[in-house]
């Protein structure tokens, strides 16, 4: 059962998500939580503390969920990343995708930590995949998993960006799936492929 901070930054996330910060409001929040406003404040200083405590809980939930999956003897790396993109995917489909732009807007110091999440995640999750895809034999044994991990999240925080989620008109949910597919399925065919490795031996 959650106890009342946990349900307040529940709460926070959804609200957020769905309305984004600018709209966010203690009175709105504390009104769909069923309790006063003070009561809020005496678990959350402010607003920007409840929305930073909702953004932490989220990335440790991706977090949590990569561990979980890859810790899972009983599927392969294909199926455990395919279950991360899947899980993940979900929780961004909640995430509207002018939300992005709204913090970078009128919480920058937010959108900076949503930012400072991406790189702590990333690099993590992503590498993991690569060393356990190189343990199995999926993954080619020269790749760096650090520098790949690192590559991931640089693109990752561009496309992320709000002006690259404004300018292709979609959202955070389809950059994941789209920048998964690109990276671990590449851009060449199978003949193309032949043809880069005898261009790039």
């Amino acid at each position: 059962m959650l106890n009342s901070r946990d349900r307040i930054v529940r709460k926070a996330r959804s609200h957020l998500f769905a309305k984004g910060y600018s709209a966010f409001t203690m009175d709105d929040l504390a009104r769909e939580l069923g309790m006063s406003k003070k009561t809020l404040y005496v678990a959350f200083r402010s607003k920007e503390a409840i929305i930073r405590a909702a953004l932490d809980g989220f990335a440790a939930e991706i977090r949590a969920e990569a561990d979980r999956l890859l810790a899972d003897r009983s599927l392969s790396l294909l199926e455990k990343l395919r279950g991360f993109a899947l899980g993940l995917m979900e929780r961004l489909s909640q995430v509207r995708p002018e939300v992005m732009s709204d913090l970078q807007q009128y919480a920058p110091a937010l959108h900076r930590h949503v930012e400072q999440l991406r790189g702590r995640n990333i690099p993590y999750i992503f590498g993991r995949f690569i060393e356990e895809g190189q343990i199995a034999g999926i993954v080619r044994d020269d790749v760096n998993p650090t520098f790949a991990g690192e590559y991931y999240l640089h693109a990752m925080q561009g496309m992320m960006h709000p002006a690259t989620l404004d300018r292709l008109r979609i959202g955070p949910d389809v950059v994941l799936d789209r920048a998964i597919r690109l990276f671990f399925g590449g851009l060449l065919t199978g003949p193309g492929h032949k043809e880069y490795e005898r261009s790039f031996p």
